[in-house]
């Protein structure tokens, strides 16, 4: 069931139903979350069962800041701190040391644990009220099932996970892709998944450089998000440049059917049965819009979908990493 978000009973109804073991839908300025408490394993596993889940692969567990942080936490590196200050709460994701004992489950049984402050006003409310109920902490990956295009709006919850589940809509999320992921166990940043918060950001309120992924061990901390085929419609989708989409809607010519093609640069074709949307030139628009817009080409039934390649600029990494999963996906 869908309930109003902005209405604070219906906030106080969600908190007492997490602080019950329930699950939630819960909207954060990323994607929308399926939320439980964080300190129970059992309502942590619902949500692994729910989502078609590997148990092993971990959640990120949203705090209301980072003082609620060191309840899941320890030995938290100076440089994250930093980050904490510049920016949270805000789409940015932490690994941290866990705290021996607790949110076992929601780690997927590693010694570190995901964490994050989300700025959406409703999932800060949220919080705030299960506070006083004892549950500091939610997990919350995306409120969709496992792998799939995750979720921007309350209807798209829905349609992944049903009707019967309480979801608080808190309307559009404002970033749409999910959160920047650093590992902060290792000495020094490390940069798992990019989003909303750059590189060049991170390294400013860090004050350390940024480690590429790629130069470290492929070891523990495992992050949310990270497979190489993950946010993937029904359709499949293939990247290509420009030239390369134009050359094969020529080649197609006038029988091209079941396709959808979302690009910055103006095409043509002959066929008049193609699905058509234009990529914003804007990368933060963008990432705002792109997994409605995969969402909307699998509501049309496409078999096809063909997506002009992101600017190689880092504001477009975020994107151009959703894409390039999803396409491995195909």
């Amino acid at each position: 069931m869908i309930l109003d978000g902005n209405d604070p009973r219906e906030v106080r109804e969600a908190a007492r139903a997490l602080a019950a073991g329930e699950l939630v839908g819960l909207p954060t300025e990323t994607v929308y979350g399926l939320a439980a408490n964080a300190h129970d394993d059992v309502a942590v596993a619902a949500i692994f069962a729910a989502k078609g889940r590997p148990a092993d692969h971990p959640l990120i567990v949203h705090v209301l800041g980072p003082e609620q942080a060191e309840h899941f936490a320890v030995d938290i590196a100076p440089f994250a701190r930093q980050l904490m200050a510049r920016f949270w709460p805000g789409p940015l994701t932490l690994i941290l040391p866990r705290r021996p004992g607790v949110g076992d489950a929601a780690a997927g049984g590693h010694e570190s644990i995901g964490l994050r402050c989300p700025s959406h006003p409703v999932a800060q409310a949220v919080l705030a009220a299960c506070a006083p109920l004892g549950v500091w902490g939610l997990a919350a990956p995306s409120a969709n099932r496992f792998g799939r295009v995750s979720p921007t709006c309350a209807d798209h919850v829905v349609a992944e996970l049903g009707a019967s589940l309480r979801i608080l809509d808190g309307g559009a999320c404002p970033v749409g892709i999910e959160s920047t992921i650093v590992d902060c166990t290792r000495g020094a940043p490390v940069l798992l998944r990019p989003g909303h918060v750059l590189p060049a950001e991170i390294e400013a309120a860090a004050s350390v450089a940024l480690v590429p992924a790629e130069s470290v061990a492929p070891t523990q901390p495992r992050a949310s998000g990270t497979l190489e085929a993950h946010y993937a419609p029904s359709a499949s989708l293939r990247l290509m440049d420009a030239k390369a989409l134009q050359t094969a809607l020529d080649l197609l010519g006038a029988d091209a059917r079941h396709l959808a093609v979302y690009a910055r640069t103006v095409l043509r074709s002959r066929s008049e049965h193609i699905v058509w949307r234009r990529m914003p030139s804007d990368a933060a628009a963008a990432a705002q819009q792109l997994f409605a817009t995969l969402r909307e080409f699998d509501q049309r039934g496409v078999r096809l979908i063909w997506v002009e390649t992101p600017p190689a600029d880092e504001p477009w990494d975020g994107v151009r990493d959703r894409l390039r999963r999803a396409a491995a996906a195909a």
